[in-house]
């Protein structure tokens, strides 16, 4: 995948992981529209990058932010080559309410259905296109103490891998970025909480290997665009993670379940926010 002089968008660019992909994109040529929902954020992404890239206030959640995103790159550089879902959010601790998921299910993972179907169309008929999946090792694993977080991780993933399977013959490629650990605002806020359940989430990360810059994602993301390669994984040891998992299922629960009583403190499974 030639990125010099291709068009660009990442949701959720203002800050961590993806600003780190606008930065990146921009590096390797592209024209880039960064859109968060902090106006101010995208803006200041924007401008350290310079005349390469545009940013807008955007709610990737919702099919107006998702067309608004588009419109935007049409009208400053024309149709989307790249899109980068990576907008996403922790959500609630343990089960939460009905309305925590359907905010975490929205950004996490109807973000992606949404840009998908509006962009493929267009794509199918140039025979090409490139989506990336921003996921987590939580959806090739789990993540303690935020159900929602973990179930849409895995449903990120299962959608790229779909995506991947139906348009890849027509041109049209698939990333899917699974990270451990990376310093970014979202795992601070997650290690400065005053709940339990997202301090062991957070723990737990971090425990299960070293904390990279957002920075190392993008440049590791941009090298499998290059070279259109599927599963996107800046730590290699998540890698053979998966696959003791597949290999023994139930012992991988068990080892989760000693994981989080140790980090609980004993305590039941907790599920405070």
């Amino acid at each position: 995948m030639q990125i010099e002089n291709k068009v660009a968008v990442v949701t959720g660019g203002g800050a961590g992981i993806g600003r780190a992909l606008a930065v990146e994109l921009a590096g390797n040529g592209a024209q880039v529209v960064i859109g968060d929902l902090d106006e101010h954020d995208a803006a200041e992404a924007a401008r350290s990058i310079g005349d390469a890239a545009t940013s807008i206030r955007a709610d990737a959640s919702t099919v107006d932010g998702v067309t608004s995103l588009i419109a935007e790159a049409e009208r400053h550089f024309g149709p989307v080559d790249i899109f980068v879902a990576n907008a996403g959010i922790v959500g609630a601790a343990g089960l939460g309410e009905s309305a925590d998921w359907d905010k975490v299910l929205a950004i996490n993972l109807r973000a992606h259905v949404n840009a998908a179907r509006l962009l493929l169309p267009g794509w199918r008929s140039r025979g090409s296109g490139y989506f990336v999946s921003v996921a987590s090792a939580a959806g090739l694993l789990t993540q303690l103490g935020a159900a929602g977080y973990a179930v849409t991780k895995h449903a990120a993933i299962g959608f790229a891998e779909w995506l991947a399977i139906a348009h890849g013959e027509e041109g049209i490629g698939v990333s899917c970025v699974c990270p451990l650990g990376v310093d970014t605002p979202l795992l601070a806020a997650m290690r400065s909480s005053s709940g339990l359940s997202r301090r062991i989430g957070a723990q737990s990360i971090i425990k299960s290997g070293s904390v990279i810059s957002a920075a190392d994602v993008a440049a590791e993301t941009i090298g499998a665009v290059r070279a259109e390669r599927f599963m996107v994984l800046p730590h290699p040891e998540v890698l053979g993670m998966f696959r003791g998992k597949g290999a023994d299922y139930d012992g991988w629960i068990a080892r989760m379940r000693r994981l989080q009583r140790s980090l609980s403190g004993g305590a039941a499974a907790p599920g405070d926010g």
